[in-house]
């Protein structure tokens, strides 16, 4: 038995820990273990791969990004617009297949997010026998409650706002941090509770500017030094859009940033603190995992080879109620996993007084 693994889409902290479970459960089975370089570009001319086995894969499980390299570029881009997914042209994969044949390997494991896993599930239509490992930071994956990396980057913005803190209070600013989280709030929501936010911005909750300000002038009036706003960087304003970057020449769904800078403005025209804003951006998907992103990569890497072993390709393994499970690809990634505005988080986060800018703020202005 030969298998093939690769990982998809943007790195996250975990992901070695599941490439080293792959390796260490195949080899218990006695199988072999290819591993294509730079997700599903290594399947294709000029096709790259290393056999890995357990002295290769030894040590790796702590380290951050991925051995084998990613992309979330190339010719196998899924993702198109906001959110929307395309075809991949026939002839790539046919060219992934025989790949596949060449080689002799008898499935795959394709780690990575909804994007990814839409091209695991049209190489499986196509004749591929592949299973799926769900990988990312945002967290938005249906039909598992948790994927590695979504812990490393939430203890990565809390790590930030404890120090940004100090800062703001030094100087009695507004702090506006950018997460990411694509449309789906989860990072803003986990990482600001834990790093001590006052208001949280997320896409599942529009919002409005005056109901912003109003949070931040009763913190002032109350005699605080400082509020930190955190903004996922799919949020956007009752009657405003998702911000962009500006790349013309980028393949693939649009990239989301600077509604921190907006937030910033907006506020900065109407206190009289000083307003900064940080963008974490990519240091939330970089460095080492995690303890729980090491033990839950493990488990999933063990988990897509017991897949194959019981041949259930076109799955995805799962994680519901502290178990492993799995269910059908498509049935993971047909729709995004959001936080639900009316739910038991955001509202004992509402209790505590975080403000989410979605309702007025009463307080008592300066005379």
């Amino acid at each position: 038995m030969r298998i093939g693994v690769l990982t998809s889409g943007g790195d996250c902290p975990g992901l070695n820990a599941v490439i080293r479970a792959v390796v260490r459960t195949s080899s218990e089975l006695g199988w072999e273990v290819y591993g294509f370089h730079d997700g599903y570009e290594g399947l294709l001319e000029p096709v790259s791969f290393t056999v890995l086995d357990r002295r290769r894969t030894s040590g790796i499980m702590q380290l951050g990004g991925t051995i084998l390299g990613t992309t979330n570029r190339g010719r196998f881009v899924a993702k198109i617009g906001h959110g929307d997914k395309a075809q991949i042209p026939q002839e790539i994969l046919q060219q992934a297949k025989d790949t596949v044949t060449a080689l002799g390997i008898n499935a795959l494991v394709c780690i990575g997010g909804d994007g990814s896993l839409t091209t695991a599930q049209q190489l499986y239509e196509f004749g591929v026998p592949s299973v799926g490992v769900p990988k990312t930071i945002d967290n938005d994956i249906s039909a598992t409650a948790m994927s590695f990396g979504f812990d490393s980057a939430c203890t990565c913005v809390a790590e930030s706002l404890d120090k940004l803190h100090t800062t703001a209070r030094s100087h009695r600013r507004v702090m506006v941090v950018e997460t990411m989280g694509r449309y789906a709030g989860w990072i803003a929501l986990h990482g600001g509770i834990a790093g001590g936010a006052d208001i949280i911005l997320i896409p599942e909750i529009p919002f409005r500017y005056e109901y912003v300000v109003q949070a931040v002038q009763k913190r002032m009036m109350a005699g605080y030094r400082s509020t930190m706003v955190v903004v996922a960087e799919g949020a956007k304003a009752e009657d405003g859009d998702y911000v962009t970057t500006k790349d013309a020449k980028r393949i693939g769904e649009k990239r989301l940033g600077g509604i921190a800078s907006q937030v910033a403005e907006e506020i900065g025209k109407r206190v009289p603190w000083e307003t900064r804003e940080c963008v974490l951006a990519h240091l939330q998907r970089g460095g080492d995992p995690t303890s729980l992103d090491r033990i839950l990569g493990t488990r999933f890497g063990v988990a897509a080879v017991d897949l194959i072993r019981q041949g259930k390709f076109g799955h995805m393994v799962s994680y519901m109620n502290d178990q492993i499970g799995s269910v059908s690809i498509p049935e993971a990634v047909g729709q995004l996993k959001r936080v639900s505005p009316d739910g038991q988080f955001i509202q004992s986060s509402k209790m505590m007084g975080i403000s989410f800018g979605d309702t007025p703020v009463v307080y008592e202005p300066a005379s």
